[in-house]
């Protein structure tokens, strides 16, 4: 039986931290030390797992697309029918359910928003490739409709980060119709 280092222990408390506090301040403005305290470790440390504040921010975004993925697998898993726009549609209230702690949408917002940094763009790359890859793959849906999936899930970002379901006005309304967050 191997035993983990205390590396491979802290990575994952690490990580988690980086969610949070990333999701709090975005990218410019959370310093390793913000992280650190989060985690209850010293900033050294998180500086020897994680040289540099891109590679942490990274790998932030990668624990967010893992949990996005392991959402939309449960939904689809538990929806009762198969069929292509049936799995779509319970990934997409796996989701909703997911954000529901904002702390995974904000993140992708900063995300969004420090994509001029090479490191970042390529890591939101990477997670919108997997997501699409797997809604396509794990639902069989066309590739319209695995678009018009994404699409919706980027139209509820917005909706969500600017509280637009909220509003009484008939532009909030039709972009907010059928859309429910928890």
């Amino acid at each position: 039986m191997s035993t983990l280092s205390t590396a491979e222990l802290r990575r994952p408390l690490i990580a988690g931290a980086a969610v949070r506090e990333f999701a709090k301040g975005g990218y410019h403005r959370t310093t390793i030390a913000d992280v650190a305290r989060e985690a209850g470790i010293s900033p050294a440390y998180v500086f020897k797992l994680f040289p540099g504040k891109e590679r942490l921010f990274v790998t932030a975004l990668e624990e967010c697309f893992a949990q996005i993925l392991d959402a939309l697998a449960v939904g689809a898993d538990a929806s009762p029918d198969q069929g292509a726009d049936a799995v779509l549609d319970a990934m997409g209230e796996a989701y909703a359910e997911l954000i529901a702690d904002r702390s995974l949408l904000a993140l992708q917002v900063h995300a969004q928003s420090a994509a001029d940094i090479p490191e970042v763009k390529q890591a939101l790359r990477n997670g919108i490739g997997e997501v699409t890859t797997f809604a396509k793959t794990r639902s069989g849906a066309s590739d319209e409709n695995v678009q018009r999936f994404i699409a919706f899930g980027q139209l509820c970002h917005l909706i969500v980060t600017t509280g637009v379901e909220d509003m009484p006005q008939s532009w909030a309304k039709l972009l907010s119709r059928g859309i429910r967050h928890p």
